[in-house]
């Protein structure tokens, strides 16, 4: 009677693998290995949205500055500075009713170049770096770094720069102290144990061949640069180079259950959602992918959830389906279902006394749901109402989607945030929906490749919904 009424009421909570059939298998690995491949294409927002505009030109979507009219079924996309990208199917249903978004990012944390950065320094040449969104600096010394970007000389030339991810291109590294000379450095903190302003990268030592001249390292690296790219040094000011590790994107595990990669956070989700929207064909609703830059840094900039770049992209929708008039874009957001599909801490037994066992994202549980995020008494945190996280879970249960709800962390100890906020801000009804990830901001980030295919399947049943 008690094992019935066990069965009956408690909240069972299961590996999914446990239940996966062969043919399911397969298709978890599968896609698995097209987004390890993808990963290794796209390292940053650039290559990112430049690889999605392939693949959503490739699937009959256009640029929405070439329709002059818009009707249900057309596919457009809004290219915003190759830094940011929103992607749409025309609904059958009125726009009027809302649109159902997926929002992801793709930035992560890195280092990039100061506007100023090359030095020379006891005949060895750096680079010098400011580090981008949360990391822990001590990862990023000793590991070999990519150099990835854009360069726009004064005339408006493009160079698009990719060192280090071809077996044949050098790598490049920041270095630390040997065990021997560093007591001094092992009695710090560890948040202070490797400072910011010393994260260089070391590039070159041999000298450029005049011994009548100073900084001749300096000097050599320059002309490398200059015969392979045709820039000066002056050209650095107007770059975006970053720095990413230049490992590849791998399988996990004896089992191969898992991904490791640079990024995931938040190319995970990034990928699984336009992966979906590039199977759809018809829909209810106007279906919308962000592919969104700067969260990592708080969503500011023209290329950030913060800016009103994507209220342009809608508005733009609206203008070419012929009905708009006053309002109309607020009614369109208000009426909107949004999942922010960003990802969050998975439980890590090693590290288990930052977590609440019972509300924590775990490894193989399927797509993770986090009601709220922000800090402390959930400061900057887009709370989902219990009438929307109902209407959620009957999407899921209804089409066998495992899934789980959990928070980020025990109560005081941390926090942190999505876009969430900023679509929830405009009215529409929005929860946080993506992968549990360990590791999560390292310069390597591992996660499950049964949640990955519990990604894909929860956007595409929201979209078709």
């Amino acid at each position: 009677m008690g094992e019935e009424l066990k069965e009956k009421l408690f909240n069972k909570k299961v590996n999914g693998w446990e239940s996966v059939t062969e043919q399911e298998k397969e298709e978890i690995f599968e896609l698995s290995k097209n987004y390890i491949n993808f990963l290794n294409k796209a390292k940053i927002e650039r290559e990112f949205v430049k690889e999605s505009i392939k693949l959503a030109e490739k699937n009959g979507y256009t640029d929405i500055a070439n329709k002059q009219n818009l009707k249900a079924g057309d596919k457009v996309y809004f290219n915003n500075r190759g830094k940011s990208l929103y992607l749409a199917i025309i609904g059958d249903e009125s726009i009027e009713n809302g649109l159902h978004i997926i929002g992801s990012h793709i930035d992560s944390p890195r280092l990039d170049l100061k506007p100023n950065p090359l030095y020379e320094d006891s005949e060895l040449a750096y680079l010098k770096t400011h580090y981008y969104g949360g990391i822990k600096k001590y990862q990023w010394t000793t590991i070999p770094l990519s150099i990835h970007g854009t360069i726009v000389k004064s005339n408006g030339e493009k160079i698009d720069i990719c060192i280090g991810e071809n077996d044949e291109d050098p790598i490049f590294t920041i270095t630390d102290l040997l065990p021997h000379l560093a007591q001094e450095q092992m009695e710090k903190k560890l948040k202070n144990g490797i400072e910011g302003e010393n994260l260089n990268l070391l590039i070159g030592s041999i000298p450029y061949k005049d011994n009548k001249i100073s900084e001749k390292v300096k000097l050599n690296i320059l002309n490398i640069l200059n015969q392979k790219y045709g820039i000066t040094e002056v050209d650095f000011t107007s770059s975006e180079l970053e720095l990413v590790p230049a490992f590849k994107a791998r399988s996990l595990g004896f089992d191969e259950s898992m991904v490791a990669a640079y990024g995931q956070d938040d190319k995970v989700c990034a990928y699984t959602s336009l992966v979906t929207m590039m199977e759809l064909q018809k829909v209810k609703n106007t279906a919308v992918c962000i592919l969104s830059d700067k969260e990592e840094i708080g969503s500011m900039g023209n290329t950030g959830m913060e800016s009103h770049m994507f209220d342009f992209f809608i508005s733009e929708i609206i203008n070419k389906m012929g009905i708009n008039r006053p309002n109309v874009l607020d009614k369109v957001f208000c009426f909107s279902k949004m999942l922010s599909s960003d990802v969050d801490a998975a439980f890590d037994p090693i590290y288990a006394g930052v977590s609440d066992k019972l509300n924590a994202g775990m490894f193989n549980r399927g797509i993770n749901l986090n009601k709220y995020t922000g800090a402390r008494g959930k400061s900057g945190a887009s709370d989902a109402n219990a009438e929307y996280v109902a209407w959620i879970r009957n999407i899921l249960e209804k089409n066998n989607i495992k899934y789980q709800i959990s928070e980020l962390g025990k109560v005081d100890v941390g926090g942190g945030g999505t876009i969430a906020f900023i679509l929830a801000n405009k009215g529409a009804d929005v929860i946080d929906c993506g992968v549990p990830v360990l590791s999560m901001h390292a310069p390597y980030e591992v996660t499950s490749k049964y949640d990955i295919y519990s990604a894909y399947k929860t956007y595409k049943a929201f979209w078709m919904e």
